[in-house]
């Protein structure tokens, strides 16, 4: 292995603990040597990397959404996917259903919080939260041109079901209504569906679970 990929694993891994570490004790409450034991490596190392805690955690977001997202796009090939399918399963992945998921929901949680007071977490946000749009109205657009979806406000909607998954994830994190995964699929899909022309309830297949 060259210096480069071995640089480049070790960032990996750096990031990847940090994702971990902070979804679960909070960006507050995470050192640096936390971060370092989890990714199994010294401070020394750490701190060549990332100079400060706050560019840790902006990266490990970038870090955190990236992976994710090429590891849902690869799931299931969209030339074979039904687009309503797709939006599904868009939708489950912007909720808490499998602990990665509930990881990453976690560190937007904790990027809302520092993005009110901080510019460059208020940046990252925006840059974020523009490619997670991005991405649900590409998918919504895809299923227009298909034929599959009628025609409705792309960005209006791809904002909706950004609005419902971050207020029904955030339920389901509290855990004190009752909320489950199928209670808020099933819910969303119904504000949802009407706008596109849909008139059947949201695809089994679009779950995670159902596709693994």
């Amino acid at each position: 292995m060259s210096a480069e990929a071995r640089t480049e694993q070790t960032r990996a891994a750096i990031l990847r603990a940090a994702c971990e570490v902070i979804a679960e004790t909070g960006f507050e409450k995470v050192r640096m040597r936390m971060v370092a034991e989890r990714a199994g490596v010294s401070t020394a190392a750490l701190h060549y990397h990332f100079a400060t805690r706050e560019k840790l955690f902006l990266e490990a977001l970038r870090y955190s959404y990236d992976t994710t997202g090429s590891e849902n796009a690869a799931s299931v090939p969209p030339s074979e996917a039904p687009h309503s399918w797709r939006l599904a399963r868009a939708i489950d992945d912007c909720l808490p259903g499998d602990t990665e998921l509930r990881r990453d929901f976690l560190l937007w949680q904790e990027l809302h919080l520092r993005a009110v007071r901080d510019p460059d977490s208020r940046s990252v946000a925006r840059d974020l939260y523009a490619n997670l749009r991005d991405w649900i109205a590409g998918i919504v657009r895809d299923g227009q041109g298909a034929g599959e979806f009628e025609a409705c406000d792309v960005g209006r909607l791809a904002d909706l079901i950004i609005a419902l998954t971050d207020g029904y994830g955030a339920r389901i994190l509290l855990g004190a209504s009752a909320m489950t995964m199928d209670d808020a699929r099933d819910q969303i899909w119904a504000v949802v569906a009407p706008q596109l022309g849909l008139r059947t309830p949201v695809p089994a297949a679009g779950s995670r679970a159902a596709a693994g």
